[in-house]
């Protein structure tokens, strides 16, 4: 198996993007990171993606924006796994490289939420639901998030101001980030007087639904001195992804994210590493109580004590484990099957110095986690920037 690195980064801003469709918001984002990367050809296109049948009525997505790219010829393939859809595609980049079954692979994420109508929308992201068994009894995902913050807080006793940190400094992050959706600072006293839509969790404790794409250059780490501007090098550590069951209440214990548990501590084995050793996490806070699972399931925190970390501001950028450097899916946007492109990109931006006035002072290991669903499809990588 090969190295893997990535050579190349492009993004659109995020956000209510009615002037953009869905082939024009990813051509741009992979036109610019073949730009970053210096190349003009691929061997293969992975796109992650969730609702373009359900919201765009387009499907064979990979093979639409290939055409529209004029690289027609080449494998092309769409790739969902709900909100982990970009992350999912990124794991099958990395594969095809990692194999030398390609040599230069673009993965890119791409969704268009706002042109549907919220509850199309919201009937949309049901779909990576048991339909069954959550759906038919009118469970949302909104609804499932509310369930699990409600049990958490009464499982550790825990008050909802306890979760504040998170939203503040994902928003805090947003302002230096020219591409992220809210570029506005909330305070604690904000965060509590939120509307509340599905108690107790409020507006800020959900990410917003918008359009977005993110596209990435892969090569085989040995070549990647080859392409680019000479940038800072980085090399995907490992890849691991993991499932757990489609429906929370199938789940022995709803409150820890057994496929984050696996699906990272897989990822610390492929990297050598351990969760002292990341300087940085990515997080998937799609939900503010979903940050808490994670933290803890990835091992930063015991049960019950992941908030601890919003409160003593260890997930700042100056803190000792900086999360949503750029905002994260709650301010930066959540356009589901593009966040995960999203996520390794920010981290990349990390590792080569280029994150602007978030720049992290060392930032040399760096994590990303992209959720589906309630948790039943988790991908973690792990980045290394080379010195």
């Amino acid at each position: 198996m090969r190295d893997v690195a990535i050579v190349g980064i492009g993004q659109t801003p995020v956000g209510e993007l009615w002037d953009k469709s869905l082939r024009q918001l990813g051509h741009d984002a992979i036109r610019a990171a073949m730009a970053d990367a210096g190349i003009e050809q691929a061997d293969a296109l992975f796109v992650g993606n969730m609702l373009s049948g359900e919201l765009a009525g387009q499907e064979h997505l990979a093979a639409l924006l290939a055409d529209f790219l004029g690289m027609r010829g080449i494998e092309a393939a769409k790739i969902e796994a709900a909100c982990a859809s970009g992350a999912a595609a990124l794991r099958v980049g990395t594969m095809a490289v990692a194999s030398g079954m390609a040599d230069v692979v673009i993965v890119a994420g791409v969704e268009k939420m706002t042109d549907t109508l919220p509850a199309e929308t919201t009937a949309g992201l049901a779909l990576a639901a048991d339909q069954e068994y959550e759906v038919a009894e009118g469970a949302t995902f909104l609804a499932l998030n509310a369930m699990l913050m409600r049990r958490y807080m009464h499982e550790y006793d825990i008050p909802h101001s306890a979760f504040a940190p998170f939203p503040v400094n994902a928003h805090h992050n947003a302002r230096g980030n020219p591409n992220a959706m809210f570029h506005m600072d909330i305070s604690p006293a904000r965060y509590e007087k939120a509307p509340v839509v599905a108690p107790p969790i409020n507006v800020m404790d959900s990410s917003p639904i918008c359009d977005g794409a993110a596209a990435l250059v892969l090569v085989p780490a040995r070549r990647a001195a080859e392409f680019g501007s000479g940038k800072r090098i980085v090399r995907i550590a490992a890849s691991a992804s993991a499932v757990d069951t489609l429906a929370v209440h199938d789940r022995g214990d709803p409150l820890f994210l057994e496929a984050a548990y696996l699906s990272s501590h897989k990822a610390y084995a492929l990297a050598g590493v351990t969760p002292a050793d990341i300087d940085f996490f990515e997080l998937h806070d799609a939900f503010s109580i979903m940050s808490v699972l994670s933290l803890e399931a990835c091992g930063f925190a015991q049960r019950g004590r992941g908030v601890d970390l919003g409160e003593s501001g260890a997930i700042t950028l100056s803190g000792r484990l900086p999360i949503t450097t750029l905002g994260g899916l709650k301010a930066r946007g959540h356009p589901v099957g593009a966040t995960g492109v999203y996520q390794a990109l920010e981290v990349v931006q990390q590792l080569r110095g280029d994150a602007g006035p978030n720049q992290l002072a060392h930032a040399h290991i760096g994590m990303a986690q992209n959720i589906g669903g309630s948790g039943a499809t988790i991908v973690t990588h792990i980045l290394i920037g080379e010195d």
